[in-house]
């Protein structure tokens, strides 16, 4: 998995391309989308992806999944791992750019193109507005939305208890809404999701209720994790020199 040549390698070249990319990102659905039903409200599509990304810092090493899932059924469809060396250092609010490269490997290596990705993390509620989920929409073009485990550094207040309820995440500088805290499991604490790119946060807010039926995570998520940890677990296996 080689790393774009014109990849950022510092943080400065990172931050610039954040305010570059910044304005690009499309925050409500795209015009005569339509729900499962056949309404007009912004549907999703059949085939939806999860992405996420596993490390071994010391190795060197990231691994990406991408895993396509059937909306209805929440069957797998198909999947596919990129494994390659860690492009960027850790720094807060940049992550991006240590994950996108697997990210985009392993969308790349997927038969057919998903109609809207799930990633693991933020879009807009990230400090420049432009997390990964917003990253990888614009430059990909795809349908993009971010569900994280956390609220990093935005404000909210506890959802009520039943499954579906939710209350605004906002960035306690500006006031600003940048997601929302979603109730996916009743009493069980709360996902943080935010809009990617070409996707309104009700339709993202929908979207992660319907692909969670069972558990706090969707079900993208959960599927994409376990597979980048195995593949980063094959590859350090096949590093590791035979007695």
């Amino acid at each position: 998995m080689p790393i774009p040549a014109d990849w950022p390698t510092t943080e400065a070249q990172a931050l610039a391309e954040q305010e570059r990319l910044r304005p690009l990102v499309r925050t409500h659905d795209d015009p005569g989308a339509s729900d499962d039903s056949g309404g007009s409200d912004g549907g999703v599509g059949r085939l939806i992806a999860g992405v996420d990304v596993a490390y071994d810092d010391e190795h060197d090493l990231v691994a990406a999944a991408a895993v396509l899932l059937d909306h209805d059924t929440l069957a797998v469809v198909e999947q596919a791992t990129a494994v390659g060396r860690i492009p960027f250092p850790y720094t807060p609010g940049l992550l991006a750019f240590r994950e996108l490269p697997a990210v985009l490997d392993a969308l790349a290596a997927l038969t057919r193109t998903p109609d809207t990705v799930v990633c693991d993390g933020y879009g807009l509620a990230h400090p420049r507005r432009l997390g990964l989920a917003s990253h990888l929409g614009v430059l990909t073009g795809l349908r993009t939305l971010g569900v994280a485990k956390t609220p990093f550094t935005f404000h909210h207040h506890d959802p009520d208890t039943p499954r579906g309820a939710t209350t605004p995440l906002t960035d306690p500088a500006t006031g600003e809404e940048v997601g929302r805290a979603l109730r996916t499991r009743p009493g069980v604490k709360p996902v943080y999701v935010s809009i990617g790119h070409r996707i309104s946060l009700d339709t993202a807010v929908r979207t992660t209720l319907q692909l969670a039926p069972h558990y706090r995570l969707p079900e993208t998520t959960r599927h994409a994790d376990s597979l980048c940890r195995r593949a980063l677990a094959d590859a350090l296996h096949a590093r590791t020199p035979a007695n």
